[in-house]
Parts: structure tokens; sequence; C-alpha cells
């Protein structure tokens, strides 16, 4: 079971530091054009958009889809975790 919940820890740690520094990419004036920002908008924005779709940004430029995309993630891995936990013992 240790093992297992070292994956998940490292897949979940792997992907928020994926979406975290994607959205800080976006306070840079063309940073998400190069091959990294790319990459990380082919993995990131899958997830995003349909966050991005029922939260509209604040005031026209604060968007906040990302925090709350972080913190679904975080659910559905604790959630995983207690399945895991339950079905391995």
């Amino acid at each position: 079971m240790s093992q297992i919940d070292s994956i998940i820890n490292i897949l979940f740690n792997i992907y928020f530091y994926m979406i975290l520094f994607y959205v800080l990419m976006s306070w840079l004036p063309n940073v998400r054009d190069n091959f990294i920002g790319e990459l990380l908008g082919k993995l990131v924005e899958p997830y995003l958009t349909p966050f991005r779709k029922i939260i509209p940004p604040l005031f026209g430029t604060i968007d906040f889809s990302p925090v709350v995309a972080l913190l679904v993630l975080e659910l559905a891995v604790n959630g995983l975790r207690s399945v895991l936990f339950y079905l391995m013992g």
C-alpha cells in the first residue's frame, strides 16, 4: 500500500507543480511560446479548460479557475487514497 501511495503522491506533486508553473508562466510575456510552455500547455490545458468554462475571470483578468482545479485535484487524490486504503487495508 505504501508503494502505491508513494506513486500517487509523486504523480500528484508533479502535476500540481506543472499547473503552478504554467499559471506563473502566464505572468511573463511570451514565455508560453517556447518549447516548455507549449509542452506544459498540452499537458495542463485539457484539465484546466473545463474549470475555465465554469468559473469566469474576476474583473476580466484575474483567473481563479487554476486554484479551484488544484483543490479538485487534491480532493480527487485524497478520495483515491481513501478508496485504495479501504480496498487494500
